[in-house]
């Protein structure tokens, strides 16, 4: 599930950020980040897309680069809004407005142009998008809102993009755990207000690939290519989904090129898949010995193995979380959404993870710690013994 921007910025910070400021080139830079830079190539009955003004709100943290980069590909022009703090030497060439979205005029600069587009990344705080709205107001065609599915209220059955919401928070709530889907709500529904029907309302699951600093979906990739035994959560067939950073990114481009208006769900992949496919289909991209060994929920619950931080992409297909993984996307892929294969989400969140500082790499959010794996397997095993 995406996070509230301005504070994965400062989580990213404390570990000390994805990618080392002043990177001798954009085209580095780009790829520390995970985005390759290549020219457009229509695909066989693709056509040269129309050229929109696009604005981005944020754009250089997680996802913004792919957006960035894909619309530039795509020949569309494209100006930043942003703090121009993070990550703040990619796309010298575009025009950058600097604003700071929690200042009372932080919108201000967005009181001058026009746009056909603007899309508007992860943010959980209902304010900004307000006062995007009202900075912006009658010279935006176009209004796209990145929310989650985390707006649901209720995860216990597979829901499509009609299902419970949770109550929407007060317009001023502060952001964090708990008040985080309730927020979303809230933004969606500002949206709304602001831009009336011209407005796409992306609800992404869990975000993953090169430049996610949660390591929510890396730690797999990563604890796989160090082999050995590995503790895997509930059952093989338990289901698990999830989308690549980078074909959201060219799925919104595609969506404002088509000037495609409602709400998408957006997680995948496709074909639905279980835990067993992913772990053994991210082990395929290696040389691993590893080998897994099945630990159900019930047992993980009793030694504190947390779904979803301690066993990321998982949660228990059963009870309030039967239908997490089991998302209703159908109305994403009918509008054109794709996936590219596991194995270059695989190798290609490797690759970037190991060009990480060494101290980053050391402190992952998340995944079990290897002497909590270590004691929770042997007792595993202790008990199937017993």
């Amino acid at each position: 599930m995406t996070v509230d921007r301005r504070e994965f910025i400062k989580s990213a910070a404390l570990l000390g950020g994805a990618m080392s400021v002043g990177l001798p080139s954009l085209s580095q830079a780009l790829t520390a980040h995970g985005v390759r830079p290549w020219a457009y190539r229509p695909e066989t009955g693709d056509v040269q897309p129309q050229p929109l003004r696009i604005l981005i709100l944020g754009g250089t943290g997680f996802i913004g680069p792919y957006q960035v980069q894909y619309a530039l590909d795509r020949k569309h022009s494209v100006t930043l809004f942003n703090r121009g703090k993070t990550n703040s030497t990619l796309f010298p060439k575009v025009p950058r407005l600097i604003g700071d979205r929690n200042l009372p005029d932080g919108h201000d600069a967005l009181r001058k142009g026009s746009w056909d587009v603007v899309i508007d990344n992860p943010t959980a705080n209902p304010t900004w998008v307000r006062g995007a709205g009202e900075a912006l107001k009658g010279r935006v065609g176009h209004y796209m809102f990145v929310s989650t599915i985390s707006v649901f209220s209720d995860n216990s059955k597979p829901l499509d993009e009609n299902g419970p919401l949770n109550a929407p928070s007060d317009i001023d709530a502060p952001f964090n755990a708990q008040t985080y889907g309730r927020n979303k709500v809230r933004c969606e529904s500002e949206a709304k207000n602001q831009f009336g029907d011209n407005v796409t309302i992306v609800r992404p699951g869990l975000i993953v690939g090169p430049g996610d600093l949660s390591d929510r979906f890396s730690y797999w990739p990563v604890r796989i290519d160090k082999g050995g035994e590995i503790l895997a959560p509930g059952t093989p067939n338990d289901p698990v989904q999830y989308v690549d950073a980078q074909d959201l990114c060219q799925w919104i481009v595609r969506l404002a090129e088509s000037r495609t208006m409602g709400i998408f769900n957006a997680t995948g992949p496709k074909t639905p898949t279980t835990i067993a496919e992913m772990l053994y289909g991210i082990k395929a991209v290696t040389t691993s010995n590893a080998t897994f060994t099945w630990v159900p929920a019930e047992f993980l619950a009793q030694k504190q193995v947390r779904a979803w931080s301690d066993m990321p992409v998982w949660v228990p297909p059963m009870g309030p979380t039967a239908g997490f993984a089991r998302v209703n996307c159908n109305k994403a892929y009918n509008a054109g959404l794709t996936f590219r294969p596991l194995a270059d989400t695989a190798k290609d969140t490797l690759t970037w993870y190991h060009g990480r500082p060494a101290a980053e790499q050391e402190k992952a959010r998340a995944g079990l710690a290897p002497d909590k794996e270590k004691t929770v397997l042997a007792e595993w095993h202790a008990k199937q013994g017993s």
